[in-house]
């Protein structure tokens, strides 16, 4: 792993006397302490540990010394480049610039709404929403044989209602990944399939057999072939979740009032034609 911008020499360059710094214990660091200037800019140890605190964990493999050294060398570097450019930058650097300054200070308002902590109480009581008050969830085991018509469906529950055998019928006529096994789908809760299957299954009794069910796939004819209920689990076991949960909220709620308090004037749906966002040749003017 290296810092691997090019080396640039020749250049007007002031490094304070780290070694000095680090050695002697009176002197206070702070993220003011400056660690070089470059041409009159000045590079600080705050600039340092923002440009640390952004690398990816692999980086903690890497000994003080290589990341001191290789961090420094970068924000050098940068300084460099970044003097190095005459007359005002080209638009699409600006225009990045301005978007990465309003991300990072998004950033910065996101981590302070999420960083609150929930009380007990608060926790408590969005387990006893969650969970308690609701009840087990049911989960449902069914087979099913998907084909194309709904004509094709019709045909097939008319056989079962002869007497076919549900898993023969899936294995010559579904195709569906499950047809090989039958039509078997295992067990799941909700959330798991598509709604209209979904619906379809928990009006079932365990045996029966459904009309023909339309999702994007084709038409499904369901069994239901038993059903359990789920334990609810407990607090300890979901705690993380609902504290994401409140987190998420919270936040909603935030954004939520900052567009009331905000005038926000934006053009309607279908003033401009949606494909623009991908000529990017615009900024080329």
């Amino acid at each position: 792993m290296k810092f691997c911008l090019p080396l640039l020499t020749a250049v007007s360059l002031a490094l304070a006397p780290i070694g000095a710094v680090a050695a002697d214990e009176t002197q206070a660091l702070s993220p003011d302490t400056v660690l070089a200037t470059v041409d009159g800019t000045e590079i600080t140890l705050g600039h340092m540990l923002a440009v640390r605190s952004s690398l990816p964990p692999h980086y903690d493999q890497l000994d003080p010394t290589t990341l001191f050294d290789g961090i420094l060398e970068q924000l050098v570097q940068q300084a460099l480049l970044s003097q190095s450019l005459e007359g005002e930058p080209a638009l699409q650097t600006r225009l990045t610039i301005e978007n990465e300054t309003r991300a990072i200070r998004a950033g910065a308002a996101i981590d302070a709404v999420m960083r609150e902590e929930f009380t007990e109480d608060e926790i408590q009581a969005a387990y006893k929403s969650e969970y308690v008050d609701r009840g087990p969830d049911i989960e449902y085991r069914a087979a099913h044989i998907l084909v194309e018509t709904e004509e094709k469906a019709q045909s097939l529950i008319k056989a079962l209602a002869d007497g076919a055998d549900f898993a023969a019928l899936a294995q010559e006529h579904s195709t569906g990944p499950s047809g090989p096994n039958g039509g078997e789908l295992g067990w799941f809760g909700k959330g798991v399939m598509v709604e209209p299957f979904f619906d379809a299954v928990t009006r079932l009794d365990v045996g029966g057999v459904s009309e023909p069910v339309q999702t994007q796939f084709g038409f499904h004819v369901i069994t239901l072939l038993d059903t359990r209920s789920q334990d609810v689990p407990s607090l300890d076991d979901v705690r993380e979740q609902l504290v994401n949960e409140l987190r998420n909220e919270k936040f909603q709620n935030h954004v939520a009032t900052l567009k009331s308090k905000a005038m926000i004037d934006q053009i309607e749906a279908g003033t401009i034609d949606p494909s623009v966002v991908n000529q990017t040749d615009l900024l080329e003017q």
